[in-house]
């Protein structure tokens, strides 16, 4: 009889306990020792990672590594599509799909070996053999192919891999199209014979040999051929400047996070769970000035392209400077490696 009463105790009080708490929640109290805030995007992205295959390992020139995956799970893509890769050691990058679409189950990705890169593209080169299991996030698309009766696209180097599946969807739907592609020499260049059947409608221009390409046919083109380029960011700007006179809309897929609007300034963050405000110099992210008060704060790639570092902001407008996020997304949270503050303030949910 003691220990039915005892139990009965017990519950009740828990009982209690859990309704006081609730009415806490709903009232906006702080509860110790967070606040009673919404649940916070954790500091990872939300898509979930699928364990895929290396089943093949080529490399199409010189410093290239080409490999195909394989998993029942891979979702369906579209040309333009990147994708999120976990590294043995943990890092995350981001490469771009270069295989057909239309291969079911079959992912195929180019890496070109960085030697004062900051270490991902050695990691791979060293460690990603076939066999491995590679883990990949679905493919997100910020850089798709638009429907249009002409096309000029215009690859840098590695730049050629969103491209190549976007060739096969031009010519599938009876697309002119042209494909100027440079590089440093022709044995760095990769995919040069996938790219030898489409004839004089690709024009291949190594600098060893030619100089840079040759980009003022880009300013005769009429409004409805779409310019696509990926490459080096002082390649893109030559082909911004060179289709201006024209008009011809450009799509630009970039490796590096393009400059966000207007000189950096300093600003202050309130870490709203911690308690704590960080100063954020204009000369560091914020990324850097919250791990100073919080060292485990998760992060990867650095320049706004996988979201490990994406955090809900409650207060303060956002200087966005990412292409990964969408406008949804930018309504609520920020990454916080390139993303600033346009106020004096930001507010964050960590």
């Amino acid at each position: 009889m003691n220990r039915a009463l005892t139990v009965t105790a017990l519950a009740g009080a828990a009982w209690l306990a859990k309704r006081a708490i609730g009415r806490r929640i709903d009232a906006g109290s702080p509860l110790w020792p967070l606040p009673a805030l919404e649940v916070p995007v954790s500091g990872h992205s939300p898509r979930r990672w699928i364990p895929a295959l290396i089943v093949s390992r080529t490399e199409p020139a010189h410093g290239v590594l080409s490999l195909t995956l394989e998993s029942a799970d891979l979702p369906d893509w579209t040309p333009g599509a990147h994708l999120d890769v976990q590294l043995p050691s943990g890092l995350v990058r981001q490469y771009s799909l270069c295989g057909d679409p239309a291969d079911r189950g079959r992912y195929t990705i180019a890496v070109r070996l960085v030697e004062d890169g900051r270490g991902g593209s050695r990691e791979a080169h060293a460690q990603l053999v076939e066999g491995t299991e590679l883990p990949v996030r679905p493919p997100r698309n910020r850089f798709p192919l638009t429907p249009a009766p002409s096309y000029a696209f215009v690859a840098g180097g590695i730049g050629i891999t969103p491209l190549l599946p976007m060739l096969r969807e031009a010519t599938a739907a009876g697309a002119a199209w042209t494909l100027l592609y440079g590089g440093r020499s022709r044995a760095s260049m990769p995919f040069l014979a996938e790219l030898a059947r489409y004839g004089d409608r690709v024009t291949v221009v190594p600098e060893d040999e030619a100089g840079l390409p040759d980009l003022s046919a880009l300013g005769a083109l009429g409004q409805d051929t779409l310019v696509y380029c990926c490459g080096p960011a002082p390649l893109m700007a030559a082909v911004e400047a060179a289709a201006a006179p024209a008009g011809a809309p450009v799509h630009l897929e970039r490796f590096a996070p393009a400059a966000g609007g207007g000189d950096a300034k300093p600003f202050t963050v309130e870490l709203r769970r911690s308690g704590r405000v960080v100063e954020v110099a204009a000369t560091e992210s914020a990324l850097t000035a919250v791990r100073r008060e919080l060292p485990n704060t998760p992060y990867s790639c650095e320049q706004g392209f996988c979201g490990t570092c994406q955090h809900r902001v409650l207060a303060g407008d956002i200087d966005h400077r990412d292409t990964l996020l969408t406008d949804g997304e930018h309504e609520d949270s920020m990454l916080l490696c390139v993303s600033r503050a346009a106020s004096d303030h930001l507010v964050l949910d960590l």
